[in-house]
């Protein structure tokens, strides 16, 4: 897993794909404080628990440095910046029922826009997985030799 670079001074527009999104009822938010509970438990259920530790801490900046979109109140994707290290992105993830259906690009954009916002030019996604979505989406390119970048002498998590 090798890091990518993203210029955020050549993001997509997304405002049309938010509309269709909240067409289809589904809306793209910063989660109060309040929701931390369940946003994390969320992220645990449907991804990982290494997810969880840095979604906890999108929610100690403030604003909080996460996006989550919901339907019929129901958590169904988020995107979190600025938590693993400064000018990251991530962790980020859509539920299976909700793919391809723009939602992880609007979410995406949504997250880097707001790095944008705190004054980057530039932002770095971490360990990515789908790089070819992070390509052809925002146009992010590998940053060469950076496996393992910052996750090196990661703790394994405890066996239940």
């Amino acid at each position: 897993m090798f890091d990518m670079l993203v210029r955020l001074y050549d993001l997509p527009d997304v405002s049309s794909s938010i509309n269709e999104l909240k067409g289809q009822g589904i809306l793209i938010r910063r989660p109060g404080a309040y929701e931390r509970h369940i946003v994390t438990d969320w992220v645990g259920r449907t991804f990982s628990p290494k997810w969880v530790s840095e979604t906890k801490v999108a929610f100690g900046r403030q604003p909080v440095s996460c996006f989550i979109a919901t339907c019929d109140s129901r958590i169904v994707g988020f995107a979190c910046y600025d938590v693993t290290a400064r000018g990251f992105l991530g962790p980020m993830g859509t539920d299976p029922s909700v793919r391809r259906s723009g939602l992880g690009k609007a979410l995406l954009v949504t997250a880097l826009g707001a790095l944008r916002d705190m004054g980057f030019a530039y932002a770095f996604i971490g360990g990515v997985g789908p790089a070819e979505f992070y390509a052809k989406t925002v146009g992010a390119v590998p940053v060469e030799g950076s496996t393992p970048g910052i996750y090196v002498d990661i703790l394994p998590d405890p066996e239940l």
